[in-house]
């Protein structure tokens, strides 16, 4: 079985910076796509960024710019760079590995919070 390990949730200010990483262990060799989605209290979860085994990368408008999706295959990582944080990025960030650059969705991590105060 797949098991993903979640690391850099924390409290930031706004305009502060945090670095996600999702590493996965197990066989998966099946699964093309890794990313990260977020749900906010009270809101629907939302696709963050997914990036291919290619390197091919899809981001939500509200993160364009400010947020950069990276992995290392050779690791079975992939990092979530958030820069220029804004209170409404506070949310429970989940790594995901599925397909397709709209990350269908296979496996899932327990999730990690990232608050930003204003």
């Amino acid at each position: 079985q797949v098991q993903l390990v979640e690391s850099g949730g924390g409290l930031v200010q706004a305009g502060g910076s945090l670095r996600l990483s999702c590493a996965a262990s197990g066989s998966i060799f099946s699964i093309n796509t890794m990313g990260w989605y977020r749900q906010a209290p009270g809101k629907e979860r939302e696709l963050v960024a997914a990036i291919t085994s290619r390197g091919s990368t899809n981001y939500a408008d509200s993160v364009k710019g400010r947020f950069t999706i990276s992995r290392d295959n050779a690791k079975n990582t992939v990092y979530l760079q958030m820069n220029s944080l804004k209170p409404e990025d506070t949310a429970v960030y989940y790594c995901s590995l599925g397909k397709g650059l709209l990350l269908r969705s296979e496996y899932w991590g327990q999730g990690t919070q990232v608050t930003v105060s204003s």
